[in-house]
């Protein structure tokens, strides 16, 4: 998809839910991309990987708990630039900017006015960012393993290595046939219990992206948490 200075913050109920399993994910999370016709869904993954330098894509999201109650709707965009830049921004039902600029990972809550700020170091290689924003050396932080098919989407299941991750599994679903197959869904679950479920729109593969998009500014008096150094 990271030490702060611990402090008491106000915030809606729905938001830390979400700003931990993308800070953890952050991640955002995207994949829409054809692969070649006969190829399994780790194939279409690492195809992803080498072929997708850049990319800005849609997407919604819901919270699904372990009784299966779903909660939480949202929707924004993502965009990335690999290796360890991505900038994932909720438009609504709230305003939230999650910006990884290669050294530090920004977090605006702009209801708050609040920045938090943490070292991105090697948390980006352990997370689901990584499929995205990381290096080439997928299989280094996960194992990958095919997962059949599903109401017409093929899954492949990342699992992270590391013990000290907040998520224990990531889902990537593939849809479509041919040069026209397409990663369509994630599904991030974490160590309560609950998972993510990302859904996204049409992917820009390779964009020429402006020089600031992965650069954050806190905002004119902002409270800024967290490691700035």
């Amino acid at each position: 998809m990271m030490n702060c200075v611990a402090r008491k913050i106000v915030s809606k109920p729905h938001k830390p839910l979400l700003r931990r399993v993308i800070t953890a994910a952050l991640a955002p999370l995207l994949l829409l991309v054809a692969v070649c016709a006969h190829a399994t869904a780790t194939d279409a993954l690492r195809e992803f990987v080498k072929g997708t330098r850049t990319g800005k894509v849609p997407f919604t999201q819901t919270i699904v708990n372990r009784n299966g109650k779903v909660s939480n709707p949202a929707s924004g965009t993502f965009q990335f630039a690999r290796p360890g830049k991505f900038r994932w921004v909720y438009e609504k039902p709230y305003e939230q900017w999650i910006v990884g600029d290669g050294d530090k990972l920004w977090i605006f809550d702009k209801d708050l006015n609040q920045v938090t700020v943490k070292k991105l170091g090697s948390a980006l290689g352990q997370s689901p960012a990584a499929i995205l924003a990381g290096s080439d050396d997928l299989e280094k932080n996960f194992t990958l393993k095919e997962a059949g098919t599903q109401d017409g989407i093929e899954w492949l299941e990342a699992t992270p290595k590391a013990k000290d991750t907040s998520f224990e599994l990531v889902r990537i679903g593939f849809k479509g046939e041919g040069g026209a197959r397409t990663v369509a869904q994630m599904e991030l679950r974490d160590t309560f219990g609950q998972t993510s479920v990302l859904k996204f729109g049409a992917v820009e593969r390779n964009p020429s992206l402006p020089g600031d998009t992965f650069v954050f500014t806190p905002p004119k008096g902002a409270d800024v948490i967290g490691d700035t150094k």
